[in-house]
């Protein structure tokens, strides 16, 4: 009897283990992403468009240069745009700066570098340019408005110096193009290879002669379709913006292009062309 009941107890402790175990959930496995698997996904994607501002000397001054690069696609477009803007052989960052990391909260990028960043020799106006170049680069993202730089995660010290004439201490920087003379116009909308809508609009920034824009629709033989203008909020010196609508009636099949540019006062001849080839809907 008591065998029995040994026996019996055995197996309502063998039992209450097993549920016990079957009940008891360890910790969710972590889901690894296979680099096959990330490459597939980005050859699937569009490359990206970054309009990068770098900094240039010349005899008689300095200021910004933007130019627009295609990048294969990627999720950190922040990280990937200052990564192409530090190895750019015109950069004027240090050799051996890296970015630690950027957190971007509430509109405000925080971009940390490594200490290599504070090498970088340039006078005072280099070094106002070399901060506008990096602010001006991470606001053309839509996500971005206002930049901080921090050094090891510090904005203290040496850091808050930064290149030693201007520093660190008007942060967050805004977007400024005032010193962007390069090109005198670019075209934000449309995008290259877009289907063109009815009416088109066109923006973009320009520093031209008072200011005055004008943009023409051409179909895939050349021939002009309609016709457009605007005036900046700025003329040259000084940089502006500028919008306008291109009504026209789009062709049944083909593609055709939009080119922006200003006309000279001396002969009407189109200058700082800008051709953006189009979709038609």
């Amino acid at each position: 009897m008591q065998l029995s009941r040994k026996v019996l107890l055995l197996l309502v402790f063998s039992f209450v283990i097993t549920m016990v175990g079957c009940s008891t959930r360890g910790p969710s496995p972590v889901k690894s992403e296979q680099p096959g698997n990330v490459n597939e996904e980005q050859k699937k994607q569009p490359d990206i468009n970054l309009a990068l501002y770098f900094v240039k000397f010349t005899a008689e001054d300095a200021y910004l240069v933007r130019e627009v690069r295609s990048i294969p696609y990627t999720k950190n477009v922040a990280s990937a745009a200052m990564t192409e803007l530090i190895r750019d052989k015109k950069s004027i960052l240090a050799p051996g700066t890296k970015v630690l990391g950027i957190t971007i909260e509430n509109g405000l990028a925080t971009v940390n570098f490594n200490d290599n960043v504070l090498e970088t020799n340039t006078g005072s106006a280099g070094e106002a340019l070399g901060i506008q170049s990096i602010v001006n680069t991470l606001t053309e993202l839509p996500n971005i408005e206002k930049v901080a730089f921090q050094v090891n995660g510090k904005t203290n010290g040496r850091a808050m110096d930064w290149w030693g004439h201007v520093g660190l201490y008007g942060q967050p920087f805004s977007r400024d193009l005032s010193k962007v003379y390069e090109p005198a116009i670019w075209v934000t909308h449309p995008t290259p290879n877009q289907v063109a809508s009815v009416p088109l609009l066109v923006k973009g920034s320009a520093r031209v002669f008072e200011g005055a824009v004008s943009a023409r629709l051409l179909d895939d033989k050349g021939n002009v379709m309609a016709k457009s203008c605007a005036t900046a909020t700025a003329g040259a010196p000084e940089r502006g913006n500028f919008e306008m609508s291109i009504k026209f009636d789009p062709p049944a099949e083909g593609h055709g292009v939009l080119e922006v540019y200003w006309a000279s006062p001396k002969d009407g001849s189109m200058l700082d062309v800008v051709s953006v080839p189009l979709q038609w809907p």
